[in-house]
């Protein structure tokens, strides 16, 4: 895959002169409380530990998605070295910087085939029981159930038929950060097994609520991204990216910062995005708790 993807709007970004303090202060807290909960499984016991981890992963995941976005430095390499360590075990981080950059393109976003991050499906045929199970995956329990295994299989399988030598040393690699990681787990009293079921696979399921209704198919390319007014907690887990359409016009903003851009100019944005507007992350899954959160096949790929 590509290195040299470059983020569409990068440069109408004004980050000059802003501190990345709290970047840095952010990878200290998480770094530094995922090895402490390690260290100290035994005397937090596994149902404290096993939450902490999972909150602590959820939130790394957050971290490398500001890696990807040019923080806390200018410099790609230095920031993915940031962003190297396996703790949420599913995808090697260079595999979700590239198809990640790919997904800024809102020319084309949502566009199964071409987006990357998109849950719609072209309009061919499929048997009833198959079609069955891509609804109930775009339902809120199918998503946080089968979300995880289904997105890490897709992408096990697209770098298996497609992916060149490049491809397979950076998931060579990422096996063996992966395997020395459980190993450490192991030595702390944590079941390699157990890190990977009971906490990696929770944690891929939690990021994804931020994802379960993140864009949408429409006609204009400025609406099909959400303005989600959730509440502090999901907006420091998911780093301030529920106001995701201000994200993508601007993606080379601070996560510490959007909150502040978007409260400034709220009604602009909601107007941009044409009504497209959450208020919060709890009643969206209540809504979807039978009903798919989007239709069946993308309005026109």
């Amino acid at each position: 895959m590509s290195r040299t993807l470059q983020h569409p709007s990068a440069a109408a970004d004004n980050t000059a002169g802003v501190s990345e303090w709290p970047t840095w202060l952010l990878i200290a807290t998480i770094y530094g409380g995922w090895v402490a909960t390690v260290m100290y499984w035994h005397s937090l016991g596994a149902w404290l530990g096993t939450p902490l981890l999972i909150v602590f992963t959820c939130w790394y995941l957050s971290l490398q998605h500001e890696l990807i976005h040019g923080h806390p430095t200018r410099h790609a390499g230095f920031n993915a070295l940031l962003g190297q360590a396996p703790l949420a075990v599913w995808y090697p981080y260079a595999v979700y910087r590239d198809t990640h950059l790919a997904h800024h393109n809102d020319e084309v976003l949502t566009l199964p085939g071409t987006d990357p991050e998109s849950y719609y499906r072209r309009n061919t045929p499929l048997s009833g029981a198959v079609l069955a199970l891509y609804r109930w995956r775009n339902t809120a329990p199918g998503r946080l159930l089968i979300g995880p295994a289904w997105g890490w299989l897709g992408t096990l399988y697209g770098a298996l038929r497609h992916g060149g030598w490049h491809e397979a040393r950076v998931w060579l690699s990422h096996g063996l950060l992966l395997a020395a990681m459980l190993w450490l787990l192991a030595r702390a009293g944590i079941h390699p097994l157990y890190y990977l079921l009971a906490v990696a696979y929770p944690a891929m399921a939690l990021a994804m609520v931020r994802s379960f209704y993140e864009h949408r198919a429409v006609a204009k390319a400025g609406a099909r991204s959400v303005l989600n007014e959730a509440a502090w907690p999901w907006r420091l887990l998911f780093l301030n990216l529920n106001y995701h359409l201000v994200h993508h016009l601007h993606p080379g903003i601070h996560w510490f910062r959007l909150r502040q851009v978007y409260l400034a100019r709220r009604e602009h944005y909601q107007a941009h995005s044409e009504g497209f507007v959450e208020h919060g992350y709890l009643p969206l899954l209540w809504r979807h708790r039978r009903r798919p959160v989007i239709a069946d096949f993308h309005p026109f790929a």
